[in-house]
């Protein structure tokens, strides 16, 4: 059971921020569409009334709270780079009115309504970045942004927020370019995006088209004889020496594309999935951060090892019945797989049904206790428009 922060008069709660934006929600609808904004927004941590708690807060590293949610902005305003709250507009102009400091330190502000229809930039919205933090959570969860500022012009890309709301996280190695990367987007540099891997439809602004100094390519080398300022490379692969020579200016984005197929002995360890992961990761050229999901079997659904493993990286863990597995085409049937789980397979084919495809990047690999296979989604596309564009 997750701690419970008790808000009272005159004490400012202890907060832990995880990641750079806070959700807070005090009602039910609000609650369930803080929990959709985590799962489409990374970097989000998320604080709602505990009345509402569904178990498995501390799990997903939820926090909960009771008493009136005015006293927990005082906390989260200077910890935070951003507040997106699921109040009434009004009810959040009174709370944060006290705390305002100057537009160079307040945090970016988003509201949103109890429906979700609306996301509206508040506070900070060119310094602080809500105007473009209020479009990228609009398209999270499918509502209309809506941005007051006069001067709002640029309707460019927001390096920091590039592909948040599909998940997509900017490498640690990237985050001394991501000023630099900024500036020439703003100064409208001639920048590439390169997307080997990741969702399609990244441009949000739909009513401007791309400008000339933006321009999509399939791959790395194209985009660097064009000669660009800035590069923005979306990709699950780990770069070798010859392409990070190329890359420059540039800022490089894990998208969430793969699928780890898992079988393992009962009471496997943490620390043993953990090894075998990341060793197949590496051997395969892969980055942990774009792992989106762990698949196996329904047996394992209450895995102590599996399940640790996924809290710790926000993984998703889905699971398929035998029935299920055993309609999906493998290389190599197990007559003493089936003899245990009732499937001829498990890692093989839960990646192959995650991913929706009969090729993997990885068919299957034992290693001690475990048996992992790896599974890419193809979202086939590789420029900024959406899929019903094309």
């Amino acid at each position: 059971m997750s701690e419970v922060l008790r808000l009272e008069e005159g004490i400012v709660p202890a907060v832990s921020p995880r990641g750079e934006y806070a959700v807070v929600a005090i009602t039910k609808h609000g609650a369930e569409l803080a929990r959709k904004l985590q799962r489409r927004f990374a970097g989000t941590d998320l604080y709602y009334m505990n009345k509402f708690a569904r178990g498995d807060e501390e799990a997903r590293g939820i926090r909960t709270f009771e008493g009136s949610v005015r006293l927990l902005f005082p906390a989260l305003f200077p910890a935070y780079k951003g507040l997106i709250v699921i109040i009434s507009l009004g009810a959040v102009v009174r709370m944060i009115a006290p705390l305002l400091e100057d537009k160079k330190k307040d945090p970016a502000v988003v509201v949103i309504d109890d429906k979700g229809e609306h996301a509206i930039s508040v506070l900070s919205g060119h310094l602080g970045g809500a105007n473009e933090l209020t479009r990228e959570v609009a398209a999270a969860i499918g509502a209309r942004p809506v941005v007051t500022t006069a001067s709002d012009v640029q309707k460019t890309i927001a390096v920091d927020l590039f592909g948040r709301r599909f998940g997509w996280t900017w490498d640690p190695e990237s985050e001394s370019r991501l000023t630099p990367v900024s500036a020439s987007v703003v100064n409208e540099e001639k920048v590439a995006v390169v997307l080997e891997s990741g969702e399609p439809g990244w441009w949000t602004h739909e009513d401007r088209a791309m400008p000339d100094h933006i321009r999509p390519f399939r791959s790395l080398a194209d985009a660097a004889a064009w000669e660009p300022s800035a590069i923005l490379l979306v990709t699950h692969r780990l770069l070798g020496g010859e392409e990070k020579a190329l890359l420059g200016n540039a800022v490089v984005y894990r998208p969430k594309v793969i699928a780890l197929g898992i079988g393992c002995n009962r009471g496997t360890s943490a620390e043993e999935l953990e090894a075998v992961i990341g060793e197949t990761l590496l051997g395969l050229g892969f980055s942990r951060l774009s792992v989106k999901a762990v698949c196996s079997i329904d047996l394992k659904k209450d895995e102590e090892g599996l399940l640790s493993v996924c809290a710790r990286h926000g993984w998703e863990f889905v699971t398929y019945s035998a029935t299920e597995l055993n309609a999906v085409p493998i290389d190599d049937p197990s007559e003493t797989v089936f003899k245990f789980t009732g499937a001829y397979g498990v890692s093989e084919p839960a990646a192959k049904l995650y991913v929706g495809r009969a090729e993997l990047a990885l068919g299957k690999k034992k290693s001690g206790n475990v048996t992992i296979s790896v599974g890419l989604l193809d979202y086939g596309a590789y420029d900024g428009r959406k899929k019903e564009e094309r």
